[in-house]
């Protein structure tokens, strides 16, 4: 029955990419060479973004609100030029560091450092797939185990559906998908697990201290692992209800 519980109750957590970039088959990046470094001179319009917006472009990137390149033009129309905005900001988009705050799920922010919007659940799952991407190319490790934990954290974060969340990400390189299947899979199994568990509590007449003790489990894990079920059974029957009236 403890093997029940195993990643039961996993708690749900971590410019954008585009998605034919992240589609690159993941299988190449274990191919390239560790090549080294060349220092990069630094962008004259990124130092400017820094001094103007440090909340956003300084030590810790945030997520940029979509359309902010155009409220950076209004609200400094002295300190850019248009294509070397256009430039800094892609160049900023690109980078690992701004990936990996998209790849986290952060919200999105405006000009003044607020949060006003989710980032799509299709932009975080290729941010992810990007930096592992990145990350692989210059590791001897495999990296997937993690990868598929951060791509189940993004499943369960974005409240879709297994299969619409599948169908909204899938591309068509076959190694990516790969990926999205394994995590898809063993979502799956969790939720069985925590199915299973839920049927022989119902049917044991117990209450959960008495069932918890009499397998000898954790009473907070089987406490939370029956609340989550409790609470996706009642996400279904509300999605029924509004279906049906």
């Amino acid at each position: 029955m403890q093997t029940m519980l195993n990643n039961a109750n996993e708690p749900m957590t971590e410019a954008q990419p585009n998605a034919s970039d992240s589609a690159v088959s993941i299988s190449e990046a274990k191919q390239k060479q560790h090549a080294p470094r060349q220092a990069r001179e630094a962008n004259p319009a990124l130092e400017k973004l820094f001094e103007l917006h440090p909340q956003l472009f300084g030590a810790r990137f945030l997520p940029l609100k979509l359309g902010i390149f155009h409220d950076l033009l209004a609200r400094h129309p002295d300190a850019f030029k248009k294509d070397e905005l256009k430039l800094a900001m892609g160049q900023h988009a690109r980078s690992t560091r701004y990936l990996e705050c998209v790849a986290a799920g952060l919200a999105r922010h405006d000009l003044d450092g607020a949060a006003v919007e989710n980032v799509a659940p299709e932009h975080v799952h290729h941010a992810i797939l990007e930096v592992f991407r990145r990350r692989q190319a210059r590791s001897k490790d495999d990296l997937r185990p993690r990868l598929t934990m951060l791509l189940k954290q993004a499943i369960e974060n974005s409240g879709l559906a297994l299969d619409g969340y599948a169908d909204l990400v899938r591309v068509q390189d076959e190694a990516t998908n790969a990926l999205l299947d394994e995590a898809i899979t063993e979502l799956k199994m969790e939720a069985a697990k925590r199915e299973a568990l839920m049927v022989t509590f119902t049917a044991s007449g117990k209450s959960e201290a008495e069932f918890a003790d009499m397998y000898g489990m954790d009473l907070k894990l089987v406490s939370n692992v029956l609340a989550r079920v409790r609470a996706e059974e009642a996400a279904r029957t509300s999605i029924l209800v509004n279906i049906l009236t």
